[in-house]
C-alpha cells in the first residue's frame, strides 16, 4: 500500500494545514482511521483516512454527511475532501461520546437516548438520500451467512450450510407487514453518538459513522442504538424508547414488537458473524468480548412467538459463545484467510 502518511500530509498541506500535528484519534471495524489535528492557535480539526483500496469509499460519506446536515442534524462539516485518495479533512465535534458519557454518568440515559430518538425520527420522516441501496428482506438474510460460516465455525471447528438459515430469516422478514423503506444509518450507537449541550435541539446529538446507509426497516436504527453490542441499555429505559418511536410514528405496538424483534435477531447474527470474522481473519480478538451480550440479545429477540422457526433454526446451527467457545475464538486468532 503506498504511504498513506505522506499521502495525508500532502492533503493536509492543500487544506491548509500543512504542518499540524497529527494524533492518532480512533479506528474502527473497518479500515478507516481518524486522527485529530490541533495547530498552535488551538484550532483542530480531525482528519479521516479510508483507503480506497481497502473498499473504503469517502463519497458515501460525503453525500450522506451533506444529507444530515440539511435537516438540521449535528453531522460534522467537511473542511476539505479527496474522493480519489481516500481523505476528509472534517469538523471536529469533539470526545464526549455517548459510551463516554453515560460511563461518567449513567443517570442520564434516558435524557441523551431521548433526543438520539428524535434524531432518527427526523432522519426517517425525510425523503431519503436518493441512490441508497435497499436492505431488503433478501439482502438482510443473506447478510446472516457469516453467523454460521465464522462465527459457526469458530465455535464449533466444524462446517454448516448457512443456507437453513437464511431461508428462516428471510420467511421471518418477508412476513412481516409491509411498510415504506425509510433511510437507516445502520450502525447507530453510543460509539457513534457525541453528546453536544451547547447545541439546540436535535444538533445536540452529533452523528458519525454512517457511510454505509441504505433503505431498510424502520426499527433497525433504534434496535442498533438500544440493543447495542458495545454496552448495555437499562430495560426501562430502552422500553421507554420503544414507546416514544411508536407513539411518535403512529405504530401499532404489537406489530413493531415483532418487527423490532425480527430486525433484532437479523441484526444479532450477523454481528455475531462479523465479530468472529474479526478476530478469526483480521486479528482483532477485542470483538469477541462483546458476544455474550449479543447473543443475550438475540435470544431475548427470538422469544417473540413469531420468531419460533427461526429460533428453531438457530438452535441447530448455533452454540451459545460460552467462555470456552470464547477462547476457542481467541486462540485462533489471525489464522483463517479465508471462510
Amino acid at each position: 500500500m503506498p504511504d498513506r502518511s505522506a499521502a495525508a500530509d500532502a492533503f493536509c498541506a492543500r487544506a491548509g494545514w500543512g504542518g499540524v500535528p497529527r494524533a492518532f484519534l480512533a479506528g474502527d471495524a473497518s479500515a478507516r482511521r481518524y486522527e485529530r489535528l490541533r495547530d498552535g492557535a488551538g484550532r483542530t480539526a480531525v482528519l479521516m483516512d479510508a483507503p480506497p483500496g481497502a473498499g473504503e469509499d469517502v463519497g458515501a460519506f460525503l453525500r450522506v454527511d451533506a444529507h444530515l446536515r440539511t435537516l438540521g442534524l449535528s453531522a460534522p462539516g467537511v473542511l476539505a475532501a479527496d474522493e480519489a485518495s481516500g481523505f476528509v479533512l472534517l469538523e471536529d465535534l469533539g470526545d464526549d461520546l455517548f459510551a463516554r458519557h453515560l460511563a461518567r454518568d449513567p443517570s442520564h440515559e434516558a435524557a441523551l437516548y431521548a433526543p438520539a430518538v428524535d434524531v432518527l425520527l427526523r432522519v426517517q420522516s425525510a425523503p431519503p438520500l436518493t441512490g441508497l441501496p435497499a436492505y431488503d428482506a433478501a439482502t438482510m438474510a443473506a447478510a446472516v451467512a457469516p453467523a454460521v460460516d465464522w462465527y459457526g465455525f469458530g465455535v464449533t471447528g466444524e462446517r454448516a450450510d448457512p443456507a437453513p438459515l437464511i431461508a428462516a430469516m428471510e420467511l421471518a422478514l418477508a412476513t412481516l407487514p409491509p411498510e415504506p423503506a425509510v433511510m437507516i444509518l445502520r450502525d447507530y450507537h453510543a460509539e457513534n453518538l457525541l453528546w453536544l449541550p451547547d447545541r439546540p435541539g436535535l444538533a445536540r446529538v452529533g452523528v458519525l459513522d454512517f457511510q454505509l446507509a441504505m433503505r431498510g426497516p424502520a426499527a433497525f436504527d433504534l434496535v442498533s442504538l438500544l440493543q447495542d453490542a458495545r454496552r448495555d441499555v437499562a430495560p426501562e429505559v430502552e422500553q421507554a424508547m420503544i414507546a416514544r418511536f411508536a407513539t411518535a410514528t403512529g405504530r401499532d405496538p404489537v406489530a413493531f414488537a415483532r418487527a423490532y424483534a425480527t430486525v433484532g435477531a437479523q441484526r444479532h447474527l450477523r454481528i455475531l458473524g462479523v465479530f468472529a470474522r474479526l478476530s478469526l481473519h483480521l486479528g482483532k480478538p477485542a470483538y469477541v468480548d462483546f458476544m455474550p451480550r449479543v447473543w443475550r440479545d438475540l435470544r431475548r429477540n427470538l422469544a417473540h412467538p413469531a420468531l419460533f422457526a427461526l429460533a428453531g433454526t438457530v438452535d441447530a446451527l448455533l452454540p451459545e459463545p460460552t467462555p470456552a467457545r470464547q477462547e476457542r475464538i481467541r486462540d485462533a486468532c489471525a489464522t483463517l484467510p479465508t471462510p
